[in-house]
Protein backbone atom coordinates (compact mmCIF):
# COMPACT_ATOMS: atom_id res chain seq x y z
CA UNK A 1 0.00 0.00 0.00
CA UNK A 2 2.71 2.51 0.92
CA UNK A 3 4.27 1.96 -2.54
CA UNK A 4 1.24 2.11 -4.37
CA UNK A 5 0.88 5.70 -2.67
CA UNK A 6 4.46 6.73 -3.09
CA UNK A 7 3.54 6.03 -6.98
CA UNK A 8 0.78 7.95 -6.91
CA UNK A 9 1.76 10.87 -4.72
CA UNK A 10 1.25 13.27 -7.08
CA UNK A 11 -2.01 12.11 -8.55
CA UNK A 12 -3.71 11.46 -4.79
CA UNK A 13 -2.19 15.32 -3.39
CA UNK A 14 -4.36 16.77 -6.48
CA UNK A 15 -7.64 15.20 -5.48
CA UNK A 16 -6.69 16.09 -1.93
CA UNK A 17 -6.10 19.78 -3.19
CA UNK A 18 -8.40 19.86 -4.81
CA UNK A 19 -11.72 18.15 -3.74
CA UNK A 20 -11.10 19.96 -0.05
CA UNK A 21 -10.45 23.45 -1.80
CA UNK A 22 -13.57 22.99 -3.59
CA UNK A 23 -15.71 21.84 -0.55
CA UNK A 24 -14.36 24.90 1.76
CA UNK A 25 -14.64 27.15 -1.22
CA UNK A 26 -18.14 25.86 -1.33
CA UNK A 27 -19.34 25.87 2.35
CA UNK A 28 -18.45 29.55 2.41
CA UNK A 29 -20.42 30.44 -1.07
CA UNK A 30 -23.16 28.56 1.29
CA UNK A 31 -22.98 30.52 4.29
CA UNK A 32 -23.08 33.59 2.24
CA UNK A 33 -26.10 32.84 0.49
CA UNK A 34 -27.78 31.78 3.96
CA UNK A 35 -26.61 35.39 4.83
CA UNK A 36 -27.81 37.11 2.11
CA UNK A 37 -31.29 35.54 2.46
CA UNK A 38 -32.32 38.26 5.05
CA UNK A 39 -30.55 41.20 3.18
CA UNK A 40 -31.17 43.92 1.17
CA UNK A 41 -30.57 42.54 -2.19
CA UNK A 42 -32.60 39.99 -3.99
CA UNK A 43 -31.63 37.33 -4.66
CA UNK A 44 -28.16 37.93 -3.26
CA UNK A 45 -25.25 41.16 -3.48
CA UNK A 46 -23.56 39.40 -6.16
CA UNK A 47 -26.37 37.64 -8.57
CA UNK A 48 -28.11 41.66 -7.95
CA UNK A 49 -25.18 43.44 -8.93
CA UNK A 50 -24.21 40.83 -12.30
CA UNK A 51 -27.92 41.18 -13.46
CA UNK A 52 -27.61 45.12 -13.16
CA UNK A 53 -24.19 45.23 -14.81
CA UNK A 54 -25.07 42.79 -17.50
CA UNK A 55 -28.46 45.05 -18.15
CA UNK A 56 -25.53 47.93 -18.33
CA UNK A 57 -23.85 45.88 -21.04
CA UNK A 58 -27.06 45.44 -23.22
CA UNK A 59 -27.64 49.50 -22.39
CA UNK A 60 -24.23 49.87 -24.23
CA UNK A 61 -25.35 47.38 -27.37
CA UNK A 62 -28.13 49.59 -27.88
CA UNK A 63 -31.37 47.66 -25.99
CA UNK A 64 -33.31 48.75 -23.45
CA UNK A 65 -32.83 46.80 -20.83
CA UNK A 66 -34.26 46.65 -16.83
CA UNK A 67 -33.87 44.52 -13.84
CA UNK A 68 -35.66 44.59 -11.18
CA UNK A 69 -36.06 42.32 -8.05
CA UNK A 70 -38.65 39.45 -8.46
CA UNK A 71 -41.46 40.25 -5.86
CA UNK A 72 -42.22 36.26 -5.40
CA UNK A 73 -38.38 34.38 -6.00
CA UNK A 74 -34.84 34.94 -5.38
CA UNK A 75 -34.30 36.32 -8.62
CA UNK A 76 -33.86 39.32 -10.80
CA UNK A 77 -36.49 39.96 -13.18
CA UNK A 78 -34.91 41.11 -17.06
CA UNK A 79 -36.81 43.09 -19.23
CA UNK A 80 -35.39 43.92 -22.98
CA UNK A 81 -37.13 46.45 -24.90
CA UNK A 82 -39.92 46.38 -22.00
CA UNK A 83 -40.98 43.01 -22.70
CA UNK A 84 -40.47 40.45 -19.76
CA UNK A 85 -37.67 38.26 -21.30
CA UNK A 86 -35.98 36.19 -18.34
CA UNK A 87 -35.27 35.67 -14.67
CA UNK A 88 -31.40 36.21 -13.53
CA UNK A 89 -30.91 33.48 -10.39
CA UNK A 90 -27.94 32.80 -8.43
CA UNK A 91 -27.07 29.89 -10.90
CA UNK A 92 -25.96 33.05 -13.51
CA UNK A 93 -23.94 34.77 -11.40
CA UNK A 94 -20.78 32.16 -11.66
CA UNK A 95 -19.94 31.73 -8.54
CA UNK A 96 -19.81 28.11 -8.89
CA UNK A 97 -17.65 28.52 -11.58
CA UNK A 98 -15.43 30.12 -10.14
CA UNK A 99 -15.47 28.19 -7.39
CA UNK A 100 -14.16 25.41 -9.67
CA UNK A 101 -11.98 27.07 -11.51
CA UNK A 102 -9.74 28.34 -8.37
CA UNK A 103 -9.59 24.57 -7.12
CA UNK A 104 -8.03 23.68 -10.04
CA UNK A 105 -5.75 26.25 -9.74
CA UNK A 106 -5.04 25.58 -6.20
CA UNK A 107 -4.77 21.87 -6.94
CA UNK A 108 -1.97 22.71 -9.56
CA UNK A 109 -0.34 25.87 -7.47
CA UNK A 110 3.19 26.37 -8.11
CA UNK A 111 4.35 29.38 -5.86
CA UNK A 112 2.42 31.54 -3.80
CA UNK A 113 2.32 35.14 -5.67
CA UNK A 114 2.53 33.48 -9.45
CA UNK A 115 -0.83 31.08 -8.28
CA UNK A 116 -2.21 34.30 -6.04
CA UNK A 117 -2.01 36.51 -9.27
CA UNK A 118 -3.38 33.85 -11.53
CA UNK A 119 -6.39 33.02 -9.47
CA UNK A 120 -7.09 36.95 -9.23
CA UNK A 121 -6.94 37.48 -13.24
CA UNK A 122 -8.97 34.56 -13.60
CA UNK A 123 -11.76 35.37 -11.76
CA UNK A 124 -12.05 38.58 -13.05
CA UNK A 125 -11.35 37.29 -16.29
CA UNK A 126 -14.40 34.80 -15.64
CA UNK A 127 -16.60 37.27 -13.86
CA UNK A 128 -16.43 39.37 -17.55
CA UNK A 129 -16.85 36.53 -19.55
CA UNK A 130 -20.26 36.01 -17.07
CA UNK A 131 -21.37 39.68 -18.14
CA UNK A 132 -20.61 39.41 -21.59
CA UNK A 133 -22.47 36.37 -22.20
CA UNK A 134 -25.99 37.05 -20.02
CA UNK A 135 -26.43 40.09 -22.08
CA UNK A 136 -25.44 38.26 -25.26
CA UNK A 137 -27.80 35.39 -24.41
CA UNK A 138 -30.33 38.02 -23.28
CA UNK A 139 -29.75 39.61 -26.80
CA UNK A 140 -30.08 36.46 -28.56
CA UNK A 141 -33.02 34.99 -26.84
CA UNK A 142 -34.95 38.49 -27.49
CA UNK A 143 -33.80 38.12 -31.32
CA UNK A 144 -34.23 34.45 -31.16
CA UNK A 145 -36.90 33.13 -29.06
CA UNK A 146 -37.22 30.21 -30.96
CA UNK A 147 -33.65 28.95 -30.25
CA UNK A 148 -34.28 29.51 -26.23
CA UNK A 149 -33.48 25.55 -25.55
CA UNK A 150 -30.07 25.84 -27.71
CA UNK A 151 -29.05 28.88 -26.36
CA UNK A 152 -29.55 29.15 -22.69
CA UNK A 153 -28.90 24.91 -22.41
CA UNK A 154 -25.81 24.50 -24.73
CA UNK A 155 -24.60 27.67 -26.33
CA UNK A 156 -24.05 29.32 -23.51
CA UNK A 157 -23.13 27.21 -20.85
CA UNK A 158 -20.71 26.17 -23.72
CA UNK A 159 -19.25 29.68 -23.35
CA UNK A 160 -18.39 29.89 -19.33
CA UNK A 161 -16.44 26.35 -19.29
CA UNK A 162 -15.00 26.64 -22.35
CA UNK A 163 -13.41 29.73 -20.48
CA UNK A 164 -12.73 28.29 -17.77
CA UNK A 165 -11.16 25.06 -19.68
CA UNK A 166 -9.11 27.62 -21.54
CA UNK A 167 -7.62 29.15 -17.90
CA UNK A 168 -7.08 25.79 -16.61
CA UNK A 169 -4.99 24.96 -19.87
CA UNK A 170 -3.28 28.12 -19.91
CA UNK A 171 -2.62 27.48 -16.69
CA UNK A 172 -1.08 23.50 -17.02
CA UNK A 173 1.08 25.01 -19.99
CA UNK A 174 2.55 27.81 -17.89
CA UNK A 175 3.54 24.86 -15.17
CA UNK A 176 5.30 22.91 -17.89
CA UNK A 177 9.01 23.56 -18.18
CA UNK A 178 10.21 24.46 -21.98
CA UNK A 179 12.62 22.36 -23.66
CA UNK A 180 15.88 23.99 -24.05
CA UNK A 181 16.82 23.97 -27.27
CA UNK A 182 20.39 23.41 -28.28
Amino acid sequence: MKQLFSKYKSVVLFLLLFLGSYLVLSLVYGFYLQLSKNGNYAPDFITNLVAKQSSAVMEGFGYSAQVVPHPNQPSMKLFVEGKFLARIVEGCNALSIIILFVSFIIAFAQGFKKTLLYIFAGIIIIYAVNILRIAILAIALHVYPEYQHALHGVVFPGIIYGMVFLLWFIWVRLLTPKKVQE
